[in-house]
Parts: structure tokens; C-alpha cells; sequence
């Protein structure tokens, strides 16, 4: 009997009426035989409305009092779907992340999957219950309640079907498959049939609100079969997996970032040492650097430019100020105001001139390049805020995305 795991987002059970169809789709793929897990996010603006609650009693409230908070969420909706498919008739059962085996490390708000018991989940499976399973959330060895980060539930999804060996994780959105580029500011985006790991991976590190990149990350590692599909209509989605036909086409999608901050360290010394110092200290307080831009260097002083998430900027620049003393700037600026452009496609590496078309393409929208970073499947690009969307559309239509 096959085994097939479905992970529904918030807007897919937002409200009752996307409840009862979700649960129709479940019911549906469990009367075909199928043995059926499912992993549901909370409904619609639920985890932003609890965010708020904390706000009015506490500005800085602890991440493990957060946690707390936020897993209620998912706690709705799988007692609410499992409800549903009770009244339809057919044998269920919700569980929270810690009941289905989720353990994770302690690090409160992001924290990552140890291990997944999985004696619960397959006795539930055994017993032909449909298993409602809470997204995003586990429990450490403390026994305190975690949750893994926003986009958490599609790695809790990937994970019980690494563990349990599913024949297929389906990942089920308000969109039905992975897009050339956001297909609400492109009008000609071509939904992709396939898309291999790297690129989906790529895609989703770079913007494209698709999958949670750690989600990508963890299928490719246990070789899980991945589909995006929408619980809307009943259209093919786009398959991911291991390989894919390159020479088909050299970029597979053209994504858009608007959560980046740039920081520029200006008049640092250029001796030895100076960018470790730099990055360590940005290290030590677990946020992550992108983009890295350093000049050569004159009259013996350099400058120093990266990338931080929009929600970063202002704890690294306290952070540089607080230590300048140390790494010696004559100067810090930043920049809100800007977006990171990418494209991607695991053909690029075999053919040269593909950068060089991007940047004709922004020349001829008459758009700047203030920063750019390269690997073998992608190339990003810094622009301003304002420019990103004809940007987007300017490279989509230099590559003639079509599928």
C-alpha cells in the first residue's frame, strides 16, 4: 500500500469552507488506497495575529514564551481538519509535532530536527487512520515546546516522509507548481513541469515563496519525491527530483528578494585578518551574510560591503558600531532600499554568456547594478527596490522563459 504525505499552507484551510475541501482532497486520495499523513500549517494570518497578541503584553518577549504561543496555531487546524474529515466518515487522528516524534535542538524560533520517533505515527497508520500531523513545531530534550522557523511545515512534511520512506511528499499551496518567476508580476510566467533539487533549492534561498529551502535541502538528501500542487484546482503540478533535462533550457527562473539590507564598511584598514574579524563577530550571533563585495583596496584602505535579511540590519549595525573600535571603519552606511534579482538554472555552467545577457538585459531597462555574487547555477544581482519588478520582467523576457 502506498504511502503519500500531504502538507496543506495556511491559506488552504483558512477558513471553514477551505477546510471541508481540504479534507474532501485527503478523504479522496485515502479511498484510493492509500495510506495518508498530512501536515497542516496554521489557518491563514493565524501565526501574524499571535504576533501581534505578544506585542500588546510584552515588546521583547523571550523566543521560548514565542514558541509556546506560536504552536497553538497549527493546533487549530489540525483538530479542525481532523473534524472534518470525522464528519465525511472516515477513521482520523491529530497530532502535535511531539506526539508524532519530532525532536529538535533548542534553538527557540528556528530550531532544526534531531530525530523523529516514528513508533506513533506508523501504529496510527497500521490502525488505516488518516494522521493529521501539526507542522513547524517539535519538542527538545527539555520537553520545551520549539517551532522551526517561517516555511516550517514543509520540512516537517519532507522529514516524516524521509522517516517513514513515503512514496511521495505532496506540498499543496494557493499556487499549482513552481513558476519561471512570480507569476503575479510576470504576466507570461510559464509554470515548470520539473525542476531538479539544485535549482528548486536555489529558487527558494532566493526568494521564490514556493518551498522553504530547508525543506528542499533535506528531500534532496534522502532522495524524497517532491510535488507542488495547489488545493484549489486539480491542475499537474511540477515535480521535484534529482535530475533534470538542462539542455533544455539555460535558466529555469528569474526570482526577486525585497527582505535585503546592504552594509558597507568604508576606510577599513587593508591588512590581514580585517574581514575575519568582521565576520566572526557576525557569526557569533548566529546571523546569516549573502552577498560579500570587496574592494582592492587604496592608500592602504579598503572597503567592505555585504548583505544582511531586512530584520538583521539593525543588530549588526549596533553590533559593528559597538566593536569599531576593533575593526576601525572611517565610515558605516547601509541601504534598505534595495532588492536582489536572480536567475537560475543548472545549465548555466556548460554555457558561457549567460551573466553577460542578464546584464544586457538590465542595461537596456536602464537599470543599475550595485552588487553581484555568482555559482555555478545562479547569478544574483543588487538593484534598487524600486527597479526590482522591471527588472524581473526585463530578464524574463531576454531569456524567453517559456516551458
Amino acid at each position: 500500500m502506498r504511502l503519500v504525505v500531504q502538507k496543506y499552507g495556511g491559506s488552504s484551510v483558512k477558513d471553514a469552507e477551505r477546510v471541508m475541501n481540504v479534507a474532501r482532497r485527503i478523504v479522496k486520495t485515502y479511498d484510493e488506497g492509500n495510506n495518508v499523513i498530512v501536515v497542516v500549517s496554521a489557518q491563514g494570518d493565524t501565526t501574524d495575529d499571535l504576533i501581534e497578541k505578544a506585542k500588546e503584553i510584552n515588546t521583547s518577549p523571550s523566543k521560548r514564551e514565542m514558541d509556546m504561543l506560536l504552536s497553538t496555531g497549527e493546533q487549530i487546524s489540525i483538530s479542525l481538519l481532523a473534524m472534518a474529515i470525522e464528519k465525511i466518515g472516515r477513521p482520523v487522528i491529530s497530532l502535535t509535532g511531539w506526539q508524532a516524534g519530532f525532536r529538535t535542538d533548542s534553538a527557540f524560533s528556528n530550531a532544526r530536527i534531531r530525530t523523529i520517533n516514528t513508533e506513533r505515527l506508523k501504529n496510527e497508520i497500521d490502525r488505516r487512520n488518516i494522521v493529521i500531523v501539526a507542522g513547524f513545531q517539535g519538542i527538545n530534550k527539555n520537553e520545551d515546546i520549539t517551532t522551526l522557523g517561517r516555511g516550517g511545515s514543509d520540512t516537517s512534511a519532507v522529514a516524516i516522509a524521509a522517516a517513514l520512506g513515503a512514496d511521495i511528499c505532496e506540498i499543496y499551496t494557493d499556487v499549482d507548481g513552481v513558476y519561471t518567476a512570480d507569476p503575479r508580476i510576470v504576466k507570461d510566467a510559464q509554470k515548470l513541469s520539473d525542476i531538479s533539487y539544485d535549482e528548486m533549492l536555489e529558487l527558494a534561498s532566493l526568494g521564490a515563496n514556493v518551498l522553504h529551502n530547508r525543506s528542499v535541502e533535506m528531500a534532496k538528501k534522502y532522495s524524497v519525491n517532491l510535488a507542488v500542487k495547489s488545493s484549489l484546482n486539480n491542475n499537474e503540478g511540477t515535480y521535484v527530483k534529482g535530475e533534470n533535462k538542462v539542455e533544455k533550457m539555460l535558466v529555469r527562473g528569474v526570482t526577486r528578494d525585497n527582505d535585503v539590507a546592504r552594509i558597507s564598511l568604508c576606510g577599513v584598514e587593508d591588512t590581514p585578518g580585517k574581514a575575519f574579524t568582521v565576520f566572526a563577530l557576525i557569526s557569533n550571533e548566529n546571523i546569516s551574510v549573502d552577498i560579500i563585495l570587496q574592494s582592492i583596496g587604496n592608500n592602504g584602505k579598503k572597503d567592505i560591503s555585504f548583505t544582511v535579511k531586512e530584520a538583521d540590519l539593525e543588530p549588526v549595525l549596533e553590533l559593528l558600531k559597538k566593536n569599531n573600535d576593533t575593526i576601525c571603519a572611517e565610515d558605516i552606511k547601509y541601504s534598505k532600499d534595495i532588492s536582489k534579482v536572480s536567475i537560475v538554472g543548472a545549465g548555466m555552467v556548460t554555457n558561457p554568456g549567460v551573466a553577460t545577457k542578464m546584464f544586457e538585459a538590465l542595461y537596456n531597462a536602464h537599470i543599475n547594478i550595485s552588487m553581484i555574487s555568482t555559482s555555478e547555477i545562479k547569478v544574483s544581482v543588487l538593484v534598487d527596490l524600486k527597479d526590482a519588478e522591471r527588472a524581473v520582467n526585463a530578464i524574463h523576457d531576454e531569456f524567453m522563459l517559456k516551458n
